[in-house]
C-alpha cells in the first residue's frame, strides 16, 4: 500500500451542530463481517456487504486525517470484529501518525477473538485503549450468545491485552434477562480481579432478530446497578472516556464500572460524536437514519478533502437531537449492529 506524505498539522475547523453540541468524536466500522454471531448483533444467517461496497483501507486513512483537520481528538475502530479485515494494521499505523496531528486517542472495539496474536501490535501503532466485549463467564453460555465464538480464546486475549500495557482495558457487557443477568456481580468481580474496567449495556433494537423478545429480555441499568450495590461499594465520579457511559469507581480498586443506558437514561443532549458505517455512510445519530454518503464523495472526488470536508460540516445541520427508542413494538432501526458500527 502506498504510504501518503505526511503533511504539517493544519488549523482544526469544528464540527458543531445546529444543537450547539461539538463533535469530537468518530467512530469507524471498518467491516461488517465477524467471526461470532452474537445474539443481540444480527441474526444467525446474515447477509454481509460485498467488497466493492466497503470503504478501503486507503478511503478510511484519508477520513481520518479529514476528521481530525475537523478537530476530531478520538478515532474508535469498531466492526463488525475489525481485526479480522484484512491488513488492518495498516489502517491502525495510518491513524496513529495523526497523534501529531491533533489526534488525543486513538481505541478499537473488538469481541477479543485476535487480541491474543495482535495486541502488542496495535499496542505499537498507537492505539490506547481497548473495549472487549464479554457477556459472560460460562463457556457454554457463551457459544449459545455468540453462536460461534470460544470463551477462552476472548480470556487468552485479554491477558496479551494486559501483557501489551495499554492505558486502560474495559469490557463491554451487553445485559439480557433470562441469559446473562444473573452474571452481573461476576463479571465484575472477574474485571476487578484483573484490573479492567467493565461497562453494562443496555440492549439496543437494531435489525430484526427471532433469537429473544428485546422487551422481555430487557434487564435496566438501575436493575444492574442494584445487583451490583448489593455486593459492592459504587462512588460516583465525574470520569468520563468521552463516551456516553456514567462511571462509578470500586474503593480501593482501580476499576470503573459503567452504564450505557439508551433507554432508561437518555444520554443525547450531550452527544459529541458521529459514526462512519462499513459502506462509507455519515451516520449522524446511533438511533437514527440521517446520514450522508461519503463514500460518494471519496469516489466521485478522489484525493479532494475540501469536498470531503464540506460534506462533513454541512451534514451537522442534520444530525438529530437524540434517537427514539422504544422497547415494544416495532424494531427501531432496521440495519443491524454489525452493519451500524458496535
Amino acid at each position: 500500500m502506498q504510504v501518503p506524505p505526511r503533511e504539517s498539522k493544519p488549523a482544526a475547523t469544528p464540527l458543531i451542530d445546529r444543537f450547539g453540541r461539538r463533535v469530537h468524536y468518530v467512530r469507524f466500522s471498518v467491516t461488517d463481517r465477524c467471526d461470532f454471531r452474537c445474539v443481540y448483533c444480527m441474526s444467525e444467517r446474515m447477509t454481509f456487504l460485498p467488497r466493492a461496497r466497503v470503504l478501503t483501507l486507503e478511503e478510511l486513512a484519508m477520513l481520518g486525517r479529514t476528521f481530525v483537520e475537523l478537530g476530531a481528538s478520538k478515532i474508535r475502530v469498531t466492526g463488525g470484529e475489525p481485526l479480522v479485515r484484512r491488513n488492518i494494521l495498516w489502517l491502525f499505523q495510518e491513524l496513529g501518525q495523526l497523534r501529531e496531528r491533533g489526534l488525543a486517542e486513538l481505541v478499537l472495539t473488538t469481541n477479543g477473538s485476535q487480541l491474543e496474536r495482535m495486541a502488542a501490535d496495535l499496542k505499537a501503532a498507537g492505539v490506547a485503549r481497548i473495549n472487549i466485549s464479554l457477556d459472560t463467564l460460562d463457556p457454554a453460555r457463551f457459544r449459545r450468545m455468540t453462536r460461534a465464538g470460544e470463551l477462552d480464546a476472548v480470556l487468552r486475549g485479554i491477558r496479551a491485552a494486559r501483557a501489551a500495557g495499554f492505558q486502560r482495558l474495559k469490557l463491554n457487557a451487553v445485559i439480557l434477562k433470562g441469559r446473562n443477568h444473573d452474571e452481573v456481580t461476576s463479571l465484575a468481580r472477574f474485571a476487578i480481579e484483573n484490573g479492567l474496567d467493565i461497562s453494562y449495556i443496555e440492549e439496543m433494537p437494531f435489525g430484526a432478530i427471532n433469537d429473544h423478545d428485546r422487551t422481555e429480555a430487557y434487564y435496566s441499568s438501575d436493575a444492574i446497578r442494584a445487583d451490583l450495590e448489593g455486593v459492592f461499594v459504587l462512588a460516583p465520579t465525574t470520569e468520563s472516556t468521552g463516551g456516553p457511559a456514567r462511571y462509578y469507581r470500586v474503593p480501593g480498586t482501580d476499576s470503573r464500572i459503567g452504564f450505557i443506558s439508551p433507554h432508561s437514561h437518555n444520554f443525547c443532549d450531550a452527544c459529541n460524536r458521529v459514526r462512519v458505517s462499513a459502506e462509507g455512510r455519515l451516520l449522524l445519530c446511533l438511533g437514527q437514519e440521517h446520514s450522508v454518503d461519503l463514500r460518494h464523495v471519496l469516489r466521485a472526488h478522489p484525493g479532494d478533502r475540501e469536498r470531503l470536508k464540506q460534506a462533513i460540516v454541512a451534514a451537522m445541520a442534520i444530525k438529530p437531537r437524540g434517537h427514539d427508542f422504544l422497547l415494544g413494538g416495532q424494531t427501531a432501526i432496521p440495519r443491524h449492529m454489525n452493519h451500524t458500527g458496535g
